[in-house]
């Protein structure tokens, strides 16, 4: 299935690193990523859906309680793009946010 840069970085955020069901979490994986998949974050770049799942969990891992929230649009560069988002918890105030 093909889908728009803005639904994957959406998707990306809510269904992958939103997500703490570790099997709802690789089914969207395996969805949206290709097997040859590259992600760049600072700590690192991951390759593969099997690296991406692992670090998108590690980092869940660390917040389960916390939910991603879009700041502004989905943003389209080229065959790329970027989402602004803050992260906290439910009716606090977010803890941090990122692109």
């Amino acid at each position: 299935m093909s889908y728009s840069m803005s639904t994957l970085l959406t998707r990306n955020l809510h269904d992958v690193f939103g997500e703490n069901d570790p099997a709802r979490r690789r089914a969207a994986i395996d969805e949206i990523f290709t097997e040859d998949c590259v992600f760049y974050e600072p700590r690192g770049v991951y390759r593969g859906r099997d690296e991406i799942d692992r670090v998108a969990g590690a980092i869940k891992a660390t917040h389960p309680d916390f939910r991603y929230q879009i700041i502004t649009g989905p943003e389209e560069l080229g065959n790329g793009g970027r989402i602004q988002w803050a992260s906290g918890r439910p009716g606090e105030a977010p803890a941090y946010a990122g692109t």
